[in-house]
């Protein structure tokens, strides 16, 4: 998985003449005094270059969880990471877009963490422990994920659209080998990218809605929505069929698919005059 990023390390940090020169000031004319306390904090930490990047990134990615990334400067980036203008560019020389793209990465790959998940147990506890974890995800970017997911973005470019499209993929995939189907269908495969896109829909639509109703309400309807689009699909499918007989077989009576199967039956009970 590679993007415009660029992942050429960066020359071992040394501290700038300006800064060294600095050093042997008299005290009364040192400008260490001038200077916002994140960057005194900064100024003479030694770090290896992959921790510097690391550091650069995670504070980059504060900002852009809470910022639309054309709302975030690099003097920002580097005024949240205690560092410099000059150094963030000695990192990222392509600039605000590298650094941009560099993070949502960084992002991504935290995403697709969410839908990692051991593959036993009933199939409703596995959806609702990755939906917790995509949930909190959400939740802690709020306007990151929304910048991530809508278009508009003046730095969205074909790259950062195929890192967002990438993560869609793979979280479909993983939500296939949980069904354990090999093989899987058009109409399987098509069903579960539905879905993760309807998580999607749900997750801005819940930003917008300021965070209602309760996230354990909208995990607990997302898993619902899981096992009524597969439950339609198997009555035209036989392979999704037989993944939802074997799914149901390890579903306990008072479990999510129980819950909403006692929910369901008297609802049908008023359409059976279409029978």
């Amino acid at each position: 998985m590679t993007t415009g990023s660029g992942t050429a390390s960066a020359p071992p940090e040394a501290t700038p003449p300006a800064e060294a020169s600095a050093a042997v000031r008299p005290a009364a004319e040192s400008p260490a005094a001038a200077r916002p306390p994140a960057a005194r904090r900064g100024s003479y930490r030694r770090l290896s270059v992959e921790a510097r990047r690391a550091e650069l990134l995670t504070a980059a990615l504060g900002l852009f969880a809470h910022r639309a990334p054309e709302d975030v400067s690099l003097d920002d980036v580097a005024l949240a990471a205690g560092a410099s203008r000059p150094l963030v560019y000695r990192y990222f020389p392509g600039g605000k877009q590298q650094l941009y793209e560099a993070a949502l990465r960084s992002a991504a790959d935290e995403l697709e963490r969410c839908f990692e998940e051991p593959r036993s147990g009933p199939l409703s506890g596995r959806l609702s422990r990755v939906l917790d974890r995509y949930l909190a995800f959400v939740d802690e970017h709020d306007a990151g994920f929304s910048a991530l997911l809508q278009s508009g973005s003046v730095v969205e470019t074909s790259r950062t659209n195929a890192i967002v499209d990438e993560v869609r993929r793979a979280a479909a995939e993983e939500i296939l080998r949980h069904l354990a189907v090999k093989g899987p269908g058009a109409r399987l495969r098509m069903m579960v990218r539905t879905w993760i896109t309807a998580v999607e829909a749900a997750s801005l639509i819940w930003l917008d809605e300021e965070k209602q109703p309760p996230v354990e309400e909208l995990r607990d309807w997302l898993v619902d929505q899981f096992v009524a689009m597969l439950t339609a699909t198997a009555t035209t499918d036989p392979q999704a069929a037989r993944v939802m007989r074997a799914a149901l077989i390890m579903e306990p009576a008072e479990g999510p698919v129980g819950r909403l199967a006692r929910r369901v039956v008297p609802a049908l009970g008023e359409a059976s005059h279409l029978l």
